[in-house]
């Protein structure tokens, strides 16, 4: 077997960010080649990335940059709490965060190299479990919202009008309430229809006069469905007297799209 030096196993070490036992073993499988060691080591993370791809990530962090013009958000999971505190995972998430709002929510996919790197170094699944990069349009604004100390929920919110504290306090409400959709119009008719027909064939329905059902159906979608699910029907959370909507009218806001990740 090829003696390996210890500085050889350091250099590799430093070149690649592998184990010490990882990188010694490299090299005495490759016969102290540097190159090969580094190539084997880099399958090996692959084998493990692919082992560890059906994990759920449901620890890490949600991460935002705003700026005047755009904004961005994205998402890094992990499978647990001490990976998300480690300074690699986080080095990571920052260079997605780097990444996609300099280039864009596709180019998170030029990371996927250094992604598999790291679920071999750290020994568990790590995932790039969303993205969203907005552009500000004729005078909007966009505001972003991470929920502390954890920072595994948030949103991003493009406005129109208001203000952006206003816009703030949206990203905060899209944080805690997870609406679906901004306005009653985006919602697919065929997601309504079925929650209509469900409503309608409940016993709670059925149990009523025949013609007060129509009546009792649209007040349940109104209130249970859209009110809880549409962002505009939604109980404002920063005032309960008042719903989404009517919060925007009185700004002479609007909100043009939003975002919201949840890890876990």
């Amino acid at each position: 077997m090829t003696e390996i030096s210890a500085r050889l196993v350091k250099q590799l070490r430093d070149e690649t960010g592998a184990g010490m036992m990882d990188c010694k073993r490299a090299l005495e499988d490759t016969g102290g080649d540097l190159d090969a060691a580094k190539r084997l080591l880099r399958e090996k993370g692959m084998a493990q990335a692919g082992k560890r791809a059906g994990r759920a990530t449901t620890e890490g962090l949600v991460g935002h940059r705003v700026d005047a013009d755009h904004g961005t958000m994205i998402a890094v999971g992990c499978e647990t709490e001490p990976v998300s505190k480690n300074d690699e995972f986080q080095a990571f998430a920052q260079k997605v965060l780097e990444v996609v709002d300099a280039e864009g929510v596709e180019a998170a996919q030029r990371l996927e190299d250094e992604r598999v790197e790291l679920v071999a170094k750290l020994g568990e699944n790590v995932s790039v479990a969303g993205a969203a990069r907005f552009v500000a349009v004729d005078g909007s604004t966009i505001s972003a919202y991470v929920h502390p100390p954890a920072n595994k929920v948030g949103a991003l919110v493009n406005v129109t009008g208001g203000s952006s504290d206003l816009g703030r306090r949206l990203a905060m409400h899209i944080a805690w309430s997870e609406p679906r959709w901004i306005a009653r119009e985006d919602v697919p008719e065929e997601v309504v229809s079925a929650e209509r027909e469900i409503y309608a064939s409940s016993d709670e329905v059925q149990s009523k006069p025949e013609q007060a059902r129509e009546k009792i159906v649209d007040g349940m979608l109104n209130k249970r469905f859209f009110g809880q699910n549409v962002l505009v029907d939604e109980e404002w959370i920063h005032d309960g007297s008042k719903t989404v909507g009517q919060a925007l009218s009185e700004a002479g806001a609007e909100v043009l799209e939003f975002e919201r990740f949840q890890l876990g």
